[in-house]
C-alpha cells in the first residue's frame, strides 16, 4: 500500500462524490488499464475496493467514485467524510475486467454507481476508435453520475435508461440481445440484483468467455458445516481448523500470501491448486475457472477433500 494525498473532492450526484488522489511527492502517480479497481484503506482503516473512473492513460490523479450507502460497514461513510488534504492508503491497480482483444464490438452495461469502470473504459475506447455501446441504467437524471460528461464525450454511443420499470430494464435487454452484433462481448458492473438480472439475459446468448464483470460484492457464506482439514505447500503441511481461513493459517507460518479484501471479490490472494478438490466461496473467479479447479481464493474459499495441496499463482 503506498500513500496518497485527497487533491479535490467532486459531488457528482446528491449520493456519489468523486475523489481525486495524487501522491505527496507531486510526481506522476502512473496509468493503468481501462476498467482496473485500487484497494483503499479509509479513515477508519477499513478496506474497500473502488473502480478507478479517470482517463486510464492520464497519470496526474487516480480519479474514483463513491456512493454514500445507507447499510454501509463504514467505508463509504467514511470516505464521504475526507477533506482535500487528507491521506489515505491505496494499493496498485489491479484488473478483473480487461478490454478482451478478440472482440470486434463491446457492448458496456453499467446499474447505477456501476458507471465507474464503464466511464473510463468508455472513454478509452472512443479516442481509439473502438467498436463500443455504452448502456447506462439509472434511477433518475439526478443521481446518474458523469452523465453529462458522457453525453459530450461519447453521444452516439452513450443509451441512458433512467428511471424505468424493472419490466422494461428487460425489454431493454432482450433487445440488447437480439440486435448484438457477431464477435460482441459484453461488460457489466452494478448493484449485485442488477448483476444477477443482466447476467440471467445476457446469457442466453452469449457465452461465460464474451460476458465480463466486476462484482465487488461478498458471497453469502454459511460457515456451520465448515471442517478441519491439511493444506500443502512447498512440502509443508499445515492444519487448517474448521473456524480458520487457509490464507491466515499459511501467513501465520510465514508464507507471505498478499491479501486485501479477504471476502472472496478482489482476486489478491488466489493460488494455483495443485491437488484437492476446492470448494470455491469466492465471487472473483468464473465459473469456468472454479469447474477447472486449478485455482482458488485461500481468503474464504475450503476444500472438500481432507486434503489440499497449493503452490504460488
Amino acid at each position: 500500500m503506498k500513500e496518497v494525498i485527497v487533491s479535490d473532492i467532486v459531488h457528482e450526484t446528491p449520493t456519489i462524490v468523486s475523489i481525486y488522489l495524487t501522491l505527496p511527492d507531486g510526481t506522476p502517480i502512473g496509468h493503468y488499464t481501462p476498467g482496473a479497481h485500487i484497494d483503499v484503506e479509509g479513515p477508519t482503516a477499513i478496506t474497500r475496493q473502488y473502480s478507478l473512473c479517470g482517463r486510464p492513460d492520464g497519470d496526474d490523479a487516480y480519479m474514483l467514485a463513491v456512493k454514500r450507502e445507507e447499510a454501509s460497514r463504514g467505508g463509504s461513510e467514511a470516505l464521504h467524510t475526507l477533506q482535500v488534504g487528507d491521506r489515505l492508503k491505496i494499493s496498485e491497480p489491479r484488473n478483473l475486467i480487461n478490454i478482451a482483444a478478440d472482440a470486434t464490438h463491446h457492448i458496456l452495461i453499467a446499474g447505477g454507481i456501476g458507471i465507474t469502470p464503464m466511464h473510463s473504459m468508455a472513454r478509452y475506447m472512443d479516442v481509439r476508435d473502438i467498436s463500443f455501446e455504452l448502456h447506462y441504467f439509472a434511477s433518475s437524471e439526478e443521481e446518474a453520475a458523469f452523465l453529462p460528461i458522457l453525453r459530450e464525450k461519447v453521444p452516439g454511443k452513450l443509451h441512458a435508461h433512467l428511471g424505468i420499470s424493472r419490466e422494461q430494464q428487460s425489454e431493454v435487454l432482450d433487445e440488447l440481445v437480439r440486435n448484438a452484433p457477431e464477435g460482441s462481448h459484453v461488460y457489466l458492473c452494478g448493484p449485485e440484483g442488477f448483476m444477477e438480472k443482466v447476467t440471467d439475459i445476457v446469457s442466453t446468448r452469449f457465452s461465460e468467455e464474451e460476458i465480463h464483470f466486476e462484482n465487488f460484492h461478498a458471497a453469502e457464506l454459511d460457515d456451520s458445516d465448515n471442517t478441519a482439514f491439511v493444506v500443502e505447500l512447498e512440502g509443508e503441511e499445515y492444519d487448517v481448523p474448521a473456524e480458520r481461513s487457509i490464507v491466515d493459517v499459511l501467513n501465520e507460518n510465514g508464507a507471505g500470501i498478499d491479501t486485501s479484501c479477504e471476502e472472496g471479490i478482489c482476486g489478491t490472494c488466489i493460488m494455483t491448486v495443485l491437488a484437492g478438490t476446492p470448494d470455491h466461496r469466492d465471487n472473483v473467479l468464473t465459473k469456468g475457472e472454479r469447474e477447472a479447479n486449478e485455482t482458488m481464493a485461500v481468503c474464504v474459499s475450503r476444500t472438500r477433500d481432507p486434503k489440499l495441496v497449493l503452490d504460488y499463482y
